[in-house]
């Protein structure tokens, strides 16, 4: 074989074995950047989650404070109920 015909045959077989080094490299990047970007949105779902669990918890507290002022508020309606009573009898007489 002459060197004309090996120069480009070995040419083709190092060209093949560069780019398949290329993108053997670059998957490996791809993974690692994948693996970045769900470490991000696990991180993310986190703190929705954690975010979410706060305002329940804020929500059960309004909701007592609620319940407490409607028991407040019916002890005065009854009260007040009472001195229109009281006030009706002192006018009867």
């Amino acid at each position: 074989m002459s060197w004309v015909t090996v120069i480009p045959i070995l040419t083709g077989v190092a060209g093949m074995l560069i780019s398949a080094l290329v993108f053997r490299q670059t998957s490996r990047k791809d993974i690692a950047g994948e693996g970045v970007n769900k470490g991000v949105l696990v991180s993310d779902v986190g703190y929705i989650k954690a975010g979410v669990d706060d305002l329940k918890r804020e929500n059960r507290e309004f909701a007592q404070r609620l319940s407490g002022i409607t028991e407040r508020l019916t002890r005065c309606e009854e009260s007040l109920k009472q001195a229109h009573k009281r006030v009706d009898t002192l006018k009867g007489e």
